[in-house]
């Protein structure tokens, strides 16, 4: 009995103590700094949402006092007309990011698979995308205050302040993005697949519509997400391109909060908190494809 008791404790003081796995608590680490990153202007957004006016302007905490001011949400959509503005912003963003889509798939094949322009093409739209909107903004207007002036055009529809006027523009804007992303999602696809569409007497435009973009389907939806998220945030062209509530996005709808007698941070905290349901209710919906596409079209084959 005693030896059996002392081989048992022998064992259990020779076991070699367990390792410290630090490359999973490093990650974990990160993982929580970036969440905590992401996360605290969320709360400092709907903590100042809940904050009276002089308590935002005298008080340094970041927590509301023990009353909270419910007032702020009421008066943000009922002095600025917020709904309006999402329902344009995601009017555009739709529209935009298909258009995108529409043009850039054409695009990315060609160069994907017949390496048109060589590595210069590519470079080349991708770097259009870095110009400052500024460059551009005048002159994009000027052109369509030209084309309104046209007869036909003038008498039918606008392309200054409307919603198809501005997603075009958000489209063009988001054009470079979205052929970069595209064609790398292209490039994974085996060539074969084309060649035997071919071989079956299938077109070009048949082969991308039949077989390349059933392959890379959440290329495509993560990159219209990219696209929409794009159209969403910008604000230099739709301050310059639209000056009424019925095409006004939502950027420019936030900075009506800001007045000639001081900025309401409570109200422009609650609409912003409106501004970010649609988005993530995007996100939340199509992550697995956003997830799936961005992580497939990482690399290119």
């Amino acid at each position: 009995m005693a030896q059996t008791m002392l081989a048992t404790s022998s064992a259990s003081t020779s076991a070699p103590a367990r390792r410290i796995n630090w490359r999973s608590m490093t990650f974990i680490v990160i993982s929580m700094l970036l969440l905590a990153f992401t996360l605290i202007p969320i709360l400092f957004m709907v903590t100042t949402s809940l904050k009276s006016p002089m308590e935002i302007r005298t008080a340094g905490t970041l927590l509301p006092g023990a009353e909270l001011y419910w007032e702020n949400w009421t008066r943000a959509y009922r002095n600025v007309p917020v709904h309006i503005y999402l329902l344009n912003s995601t009017l555009t963003a739709i529209f935009s990011a298909a258009l995108a889509i529409v043009l850039a798939l054409p695009v990315s094949y060609v160069i994907a698979r017949f390496n048109f322009g060589g590595s210069l093409l590519p470079s080349w739209i991708l770097g259009t995308y870095v110009t400052p909107p500024i460059v551009i903004a005048i002159p994009v207007f000027m052109l369509f205050r030209q084309i309104d002036s046209l007869p036909l055009i003038k008498d039918t529809i606008g392309w200054i302040d409307t919603v198809h006027g501005l997603a075009l523009v958000h489209a063009v804007g988001s054009l470079p993005v979205a052929v970069w992303m595209l064609e790398s999602f292209i490039h994974k696809v085996p060539h074969e697949l084309d060649e035997s569409a071919w071989l079956d007497g299938a077109s070009r435009l048949r082969t991308v519509w039949s077989i390349i973009v059933p392959v890379i389907l959440p290329g495509i939806i993560a990159t219209f997400i990219i696209c929409m998220i794009l159209s969403w945030n910008e604000f230099l062209f739709a301050l310059i391109l639209t000056y009424s509530d019925a095409s006004q996005t939502f950027p420019i709808g936030i900075s009506n909060f800001i007045g000639e007698h001081g900025q309401q941070f409570g109200e422009m905290s609650a609409a912003a908190l409106g501004g970010l349901v649609p988005i993530f209710v995007l996100a939340l919906i199509f992550q697995r494809y956003l997830v799936e596409g961005l992580s497939e079209g990482s690399v290119k084959s």
